[in-house]
């Protein structure tokens, strides 16, 4: 059962770790091709955050933003490996905060192209987020390992 789990930790991340390698050799000077993605999908919420509140929000820096999620994604990736549930917490931060903004499929009408692939990699970051939170559930729910005390010895006489 250890390596499987362990196996398993090891698939369900590496999805994370590659996204997190090609994200950092792709990190340049303007925050490289996730940067230039995130800017108008980021622009776009602002401006719809900003009109719910009546109050502008100030500005995000787009190349911290994406250095964040790199962080966030490669050290809670490597954490969830070894069995920490705080690597599932900072997957699961990451999937909160990026997977509305990146796969916006309720901008788009049904009958829209875009629509069917945002909304099929929206729902798969939803089953992510699912699984993280089973896996955070199933570690709380285990027994801590005790150890055994001895009995304690009888006196003969």
């Amino acid at each position: 059962m250890g390596f499987a789990s362990f196996a398993g930790r090891v698939f369900f991340v590496s999805i994370f770790i590659l996204s997190a390698w090609t994200m950092f050799n792709e990190f340049g000077v303007d925050g490289g091709p996730a940067a230039k993605e995130l800017i108008p999908k980021l622009d776009l919420a602002k401006k719809h955050i900003s009109s719910q509140l009546h109050d502008n929000l100030p500005d995000i820096e787009v190349r911290q933003l994406v250095a964040t999620a790199i962080a966030l994604k490669g050290l809670g990736a490597i954490l969830f490996v070894f069995g920490h549930g705080f690597g599932a917490l900072l997957l699961f931060v990451y999937l909160l905060v990026s997977t509305p903004l990146l796969y916006d499929f309720y901008n788009y009408s049904p009958d829209e192209p875009q629509y069917k692939v945002l909304l099929g990699d929206f729902l798969q970051c939803v089953a992510q987020c699912g699984a993280l939170i089973f896996f955070m559930g199933m570690k709380n729910s285990m027994p801590k390992r005790q150890l055994r005390r001895r009995a304690p010895k009888q006196k003969t006489t």
